[in-house]
């Protein structure tokens, strides 16, 4: 008989968990969830108080089978599945199909794979949290109910196999709405006028930007204001008026949370939201190190908190210490966003000696360079502030007003290690500017005006989708990547050079669902029902009751858009092209592989043609058309249309004239 008995989610988990725990014990995987709703049906009983009709997974029935025995013959049973709303469902289910006494099945924690934590954990076992469990089961069932009413209307009106979800359909809302600004945007002209100057004392050249006028700013929106500026100052002399001098601290950015761990790993990395949190999960549930074994490497990666337990913020204070000096170490706080859970801790290193170019040999390539992300962002945030001295001149000519700004790194503190990136242009880093005198004259070199255009706002790549679907409240450290993975794979969306664009699919579908569905297809609903699932894993709210409010004015608006929609026929954009079975002009279509040509007449005439999509440059070996297709990784290849047969012209690059 085994006296433990350790049920975790995967192999690679129980393999780490094992070394720590001596005695008879046993460490099994669950292999994620065992039980789940029937995907053939709804699988919610909503005259039973919304009942969820769950099943075991297909394919789990021997996997089952050795859990239910081994955990007949343990004595005590240890559910440590992962410390969220996710891990404490599992563990419920678990508890629901393993048939045996209640008493004897309990419920562990840990944030982190260590041999602390593991043992601590085993020592203060407690019951599942049962409103964890309903907050889950709460967002389950809605999200259930959504995806399947709404997908029916989008099979009759766009094409089958479609579906609808609240956090994904918000999200293709949030793409297509953007592209939208995009194409709607005039842009407006602007001018700068910068100015080289030498402070001949130094024999140094500075350049200071056109500010304005008897010290009010001055926008420039026309050559003809740029001439009469121009004109104004053509014989002036630049005077130095105003000198500040000043030091500036910039501090270190918080440990990493899950979106933020996404975003800088987009950023810095160019992986996907899907490959870091895969790499992250490795990371997690632990790696093989020479001489230690098994080693989890960092703490849980799906959390929103920023803090870090006191263990941690010493072993970072002695590390920093020893490797930097005082100097370099400052005790730092994070506060934690108010809508975070803040269940536990931030995405931290789990033990700070393991530098990542000690272990780099045990990593594979991936896993280093997240590791190494991980581990500087930790030790960052807690070391001293970056520490410039500033300068900022404003110099007078004619009563027109130019200011520079000059700034020198006097002490890099965290930034010795780890510099947090930025979805936006960088400008370049300003130097300092020569020592100036208040009343001195500086010599004009050059007068420079440049013309620009305001810029669209950008499109969402998946880093900045991630920080607008945190900012609007809108799903939770757990459903960013599969959320942006689902519309990926629906072709909702689509991917170039890391932007996010919407496909004519994504648009059709948008129009239909917010026509159709405003209420639930919108930002205020989503994050309110996130506060919602929130509250009742706080104990404060019955998920049955929410569901219930939710589900009488949802039905009555499917019931009403499905009879509306009865006799209302998808207008299908016609194209140029004749069907050449039968004449017709053929129609676009959308097929699992994205946009394609079809004859109307289906189903007496089936024909249908790929589209093909060409440039203008000819192929620079036969002078053909080059077409552009994409590979199985999504990326753009150009190839002549004569490939194979005559020509052997293929590319990654564009061909250029």
């Amino acid at each position: 008989m085994t006296d433990k008995l350790i049920i975790v989610e995967s192999p690679a988990k129980a393999n780490t968990i094992k070394k720590f725990l001596g005695g008879n014990t046993k460490v099994m995987a669950s292999m994620g969830h065992v039980r789940d709703l029937p995907k053939s049906k709804l699988g919610i009983d909503e005259k039973n108080n919304f009942e969820p009709e769950y099943i075991n997974i297909r394919g789990k029935g021997d996997l089952i089978k050795d859990l239910k025995k081994e955990a007949k013959s343990a004595k005590k049973v240890y559910l440590a599945t992962d410390p969220d709303r996710e891990g404490e469902a599992i563990a419920w289910h678990l508890s629901k199909i393993l048939d045996v006494d209640g008493n004897k099945i309990t419920r562990v924690t840990f944030n982190e794979i260590t041999k602390t934590a593991v043992q601590k954990a085993i020592k203060e076992p407690r019951d599942i949290d049962v409103n964890l469990v309903d907050a889950q089961q709460a967002r389950r069932v809605l999200d259930r109910i959504v995806g399947y009413k709404i997908s029916p209307v989008l099979w009759k009106k766009v094409r089958r196999g479609l579906s609808a979800g609240r956090v994904q359909s918000v999200a293709v809302k949030l793409i297509v709405d953007r592209e939208e600004e995009i194409e709607k945007f005039i842009p407006e002209e602007y001018w700068n006028i910068y100015v080289k100057l030498l402070d001949e004392k130094s024999k140094k050249i500075f350049e200071a930007k056109f500010y304005g006028k008897d010290n009010k700013k001055i926008e420039v929106h026309n050559q003809e204001q740029v001439n009469q500026i121009l004109e104004d100052i053509k014989n002036a002399k630049y005077i130095i008026e105003d000198i500040k001098k000043g030091e500036k601290k910039r501090t270190p950015a918080p440990p990493f949370t899950t979106s933020t761990m996404q975003q800088e790993a987009s950023r810095k990395l160019g992986f996907t939201l899907k490959k870091t949190m895969s790499i992250a999960q490795g990371l997690y549930e632990g790696v093989k190190i020479p001489e230690k074994g098994t080693v989890g490497l960092i703490t849980y990666m799906r959390t929103d908190s920023t803090r870090i337990s006191e263990e941690a913020r010493t072993s970072a204070k002695s590390h920093i210490l020893e490797i930097y000096g005082e100097e370099y170490y400052e005790n730092r706080y994070y506060r934690t966003n108010k809508e975070a859970q803040d269940a536990h801790e931030g995405i931290r290193p789990t033990y700070a000696d393991l530098e990542p170019e000690k272990i780099k040999e045990s990593l594979t390539k991936d896993q280093y360079k997240l590791y190494k992300l991980i581990y500087n962002r930790f030790m960052a945030s807690q070391m001293s502030a970056a520490v410039y001295d500033t300068m900022a001149v404003t110099i007078d000519a004619n009563d027109y007003i130019f200011k520079a700004n000059g700034q020198n790194l006097k002490f890099k503190g965290f930034m010795t290690l780890y510099v947090e990136g930025t979805d936006e242009k960088q400008e370049e880093e300003e130097g300092m500017l020569p020592e100036l005198e208040l009343k001195q004259e500086v010599i004009r070199q050059s007068i420079e005006p440049k013309q620009s255009f305001t810029e669209p706002p950008a499109r969402y790549t998946e880093a900045s989708l991630v920080k607008a679907l945190e900012e609007k409240g809108i799903g939770r450290p757990s459903t960013y990547s599969p959320t942006i993975t689902t519309i990926l794979e629906r072709r909702y969306i689509e991917k170039e050079q890391k932007q996010l664009i919407p496909t004519e699919l994504g648009k059709i579908t948008n129009k239909l669902l917010i026509e159709n569905f405003t209420n639930i297809i919108n930002v205020e609903f989503t994050a309110n029902i996130e506060n919602q699932f929130d509250s009742i894993a706080d104990g404060k709210e019955n998920w049955r009751k929410i569901i219930s409010e939710f589900y009488g004015p949802f039905e009555e608006n499917v019931e009403k858009v499905e009879k509306e929609l009865q006799h209302v026929e998808l207008v299908e954009e016609v194209s140029d092209i004749p069907c050449d079975k039968c004449g017709r002009m053929m129609v676009y279509k959308y097929g699992k592989f994205g946009k394609f040509l079809a004859c109307p007449g289906y189903p007496e005439c089936k024909n249908t043609k790929a589209i093909v999509e060409t440039i203008d440059e000819p192929c620079p070996k036969c002078g053909a058309t080059v077409q552009v297709r994409k590979a199985k990784n999504k990326k753009k290849y150009y190839i002549c249309e004569n490939n194979p047969k005559s020509c052997d012209y293929i590319s990654w690059n564009k061909p250029q004239k």
